[in-house]
């Protein structure tokens, strides 16, 4: 499992959790959004729950996201739901139905989160008002965390470029003797260049485009962050064992080392340490 990344939404004076693992899919506070309206935000998410309509529609989520989820249970609480004598709970929706849309944590910071999709549909509920707010603020806080990985990536990318150029002085300094010709230097750069491709990727240019004819630009472009500050530092690497005379296969085998230690270190390291930026407008 990755490593949570936590944030905070601010609305009308309201602090509500936020929390993701891969920046796509968000889980908000229900219980933080519940205090809005009550002391008691455990009773007010489950009044929720009660509602028939909210039954359907947390079923529907979960057709949609979720290929564990249990229908016959959602069929068994469908009908009775909005009754005066159902009675429906976080945990209970969970355990019986298999759902993952909703989440109950425990701890300090604990609490029942929910979907962005649906955190959005129990704040229309509690007060359309107020879900105008958290929106307000969730879009603030997409556009800031969009900001920052743009700005990170498009950095890892020119300094990518330019140990690049510290590679090809090193391959051309100790790897093209004067008598090759041209075709048979642009081979030996691009040899170069695809052993890094081979170590990072997993495949050469050429394969990537082949798989991939529809993608603008090459695989460099299509990497991710942590990609590309690792293949800046397989470019300086590089540039050093051509230097010190090592072989291709050695070469190989040492900087695989190093593009699997150093991956390994970045999945661990939350992006939620990186400077929030201010945004001028």
């Amino acid at each position: 499992m990755g490593k949570l990344i936590k944030d905070t939404i601010h609305a009308n004076g309201i602090d509500i959790g936020i929390y993701t693992q891969d920046f796509e899919n968000e889980f908000i506070s229900l219980t933080d959004i519940a205090r809005y309206k009550s002391d008691d935000p455990t009773s007010v998410i489950q009044n929720w729950m009660r509602n028939r309509d909210v039954i359907e529609f947390l079923g529907l989520w979960e057709r949609l996201h979720n290929s564990d989820f249990n229908p016959l249970e959602f069929e068994g609480f469908k009908k009775p739901a909005g009754a005066n004598a159902f009675t429906m709970s976080p945990k209970k929706w969970i355990e019986t139905t298999g759902a993952i849309g909703i989440v109950s944590k425990a701890g300090r910071y604990g609490g029942t989160y929910a979907h962005s999709d649906i955190a959005m549909s129990f704040a229309t509920w509690i007060s359309p008002e107020f879900q105008l707010y958290i929106m307000k603020d969730y879009r603030r806080l997409k556009a800031d965390e969009n900001s920052r990985l743009s700005l990170n990536w498009n950095l890892n990318r020119e300094i990518s470029k330019l140990n690049y150029r510290i590679h090809t002085d090193a391959i051309k300094d100790n790897l093209i003797p004067p008598e090759l010709t041209s075709a048979q230097i642009a081979y030996t750069y691009a040899n170069e260049a695809d052993l890094l491709n081979v170590v990072l990727f997993g495949k050469t240019a050429k394969q990537w485009k082949e798989e991939n004819p529809a993608e603008k630009g090459n695989m460099r472009d299509a990497a991710t962050l942590d990609q590309l500050l690792v293949l800046a530092n397989l470019e300086s690497y590089n540039a050093v064992l051509i230097n010190q005379g090592k072989l291709q296969k050695e070469r190989m085998e040492l900087l695989r080392q190093l593009a699997v230690q150093q991956l390994q270190t970045l999945k661990e390291v939350s992006l939620d340490s990186l400077p929030r930026l201010t945004l001028k407008s």
